[in-house]
């Protein structure tokens, strides 16, 4: 189940950038009391009453070219595509203004579930402030303080009141569920294009829990596939934004549903910064990953190319390490073979489990080969190794101090874990727990 969207929707100047921080617990957005001050639009996850979401702040609005009314259209119109539910915020110190009256206007003919949350009302003599905003026609203003952090609980509570009923996945077990991320036009539709042409045994077409993506499935060598494609952004109406900033929350949304995440590239452009933060979501979700350079057959070779090529992606993906590479061209097909294949190891290595015995005389030999760390005389003592998960394969150190197992020391048992059991292309998790924990 893909966790519900929410969007913070305004003017600027209304605190959005405040009570998104305050949502999702931390400062990820620049708060300054100027309008315009969010230059991009940021996604991070909230959880309220054990409900987890992603949270949208709809901000980057700076006055240009275009009437600010047209542009809080078009962010208006971006959040309504996206969020399963809209909390439109407005000033109460302000009053109603045009641009809020324009925004209410659109929501209210999107049918989307509205919260209007009043804030920067800091105390309970600023209440009275608040009734005009019923004249909105969003239901009732529910009253908040970003500064102050006054009023959240209840205004998240109706936020999670509005979240669509989870469904029941019907996917097998069995299939594999590949996602394809990476920025725009870097072929994605292409190469899902030339995987199910090739194929030619489509099975069925499976919604997708996003309304603008459709899950393809089909069947190759008697193994099914589940094909995720976060490319292409609809057009709605005129509104159209060519950047895809909202490209990243598609992208978080497929690596949720994924098993498998293809890391799309470039080869004509080669690796740009965008496509290392892309890369980044699927790492941090712990799917397995391979990274795909499309488009290879547009690239002037030499026998020397695809090595110094790969070389360059090892160093800009240092975090991806463990990620097989596959070249190959959409458009051609030309080696679209090697994909599935991989794919399918991939896989097999995400759900590997290592029986604790066969664990525990590897670590044994590790650590005889490398002797644990030491830390102002006192010596890590790794007392015995257990599994605890698959997707990705996650291993419990049970020790005397957990403080003492060190980054790098880690990074060694992780190499040798890799080493011994071939986990290539899924991430490995390593816990430190005191032994009587």
């Amino acid at each position: 189940m893909t966790k519900p969207v929410v969007a913070i929707v305004g003017r600027p100047n209304v605190g959005k950038s405040t009570i998104f921080n305050r949502v999702v617990g931390e400062r990820v957005a620049i708060v300054e009391d100027l309008p315009g001050v969010t230059r991009d639009r940021l996604y991070s996850k909230g959880e309220w009453l054990n409900h987890e979401f992603y949270v949208i702040d709809t901000g980057g609005i700076e006055l240009g070219n275009e009437p600010l009314l047209v542009q809080m259209r078009q962010q208006a119109e971006l959040a309504i595509e996206e969020a399963h539910v809209i909390i439109l915020m407005v000033n109460g110190r302000e009053g109603i203004t045009a641009a809020d009256q324009e925004v209410a206007n659109l929501l209210f003919r999107s049918k989307k579930p509205v919260v209007l949350a009043v804030n920067k009302i800091d105390n309970l003599e600023m209440r009275a402030d608040v009734y005009e905003f019923y004249s909105l026609g969003m239901g009732e203003p529910f009253s908040i303080s970003g500064s102050h952090g006054l009023g959240l609980g209840d205004m998240l509570d109706e936020v999670v009141r509005h979240f669509p009923e989870e469904t029941d996945d019907n996917v097998d077990e069995d299939t594999i569920r590949m996602a394809l991320i990476g920025r725009p036009n870097v072929g994605k539709s292409s190469l899902v294009n030339a995987l199910l042409g090739e194929e030619r045994v489509i099975v069925s077409q499976i919604p997708g829990t996003t309304r603008d993506a459709i899950d393809t499935s089909f069947t190759k060598d008697d193994q099914d596939y589940v094909v995720i494609d976060t490319a292409g952004m609809r057009k709605r109406g005129k509104v159209y934004e060519a950047t895809e900033k909202y490209s990243v929350l598609r992208s978080l949304k497929a690596i949720e549903r994924s098993d498998v995440v293809l890391v799309v590239i470039d080869a004509e452009e080669g690796i740009i910064e965008q496509d290392k933060k892309i890369a980044g979501y699927a790492h941090e979700a712990g799917r397995a990953v391979v990274l795909v350079v499309n488009k290879w057959d547009a690239v002037e070779k030499t026998d020397k190319t695809m090595r110094e090529f790969e070389q360059k992606i090892r160093d800009g993906f240092q975090f991806l390490s463990y990620a097989p590479v596959v070249f190959l061209s959409a458009k051609t097909t030309q080696r679209l073979h090697l994909l599935l294949p991989v794919v399918q190891f991939v896989s097999e290595n995400h759900h590997l489990r290592v029986p604790t015995h066969v664990l525990n005389d590897m670590i044994m030999d590790a650590v005889a080969m490398n002797p644990t760390p030491t830390d102002k005389g006192k010596r890590l003592k790794i007392n015995y190794v257990t599994q605890v998960a698959v997707q990705p394969p996650t291993f419990v150190f049970f020790v005397n101090e957990p403080e003492l197992l060190h980054f790098s020391y880690k990074r060694f048992l992780e190499n040798r874990l890799r080493a011994t059991f071939e986990f290539e292309g899924t991430p490995v998790r390593i816990i430190a727990r005191k032994k009587n924990d």
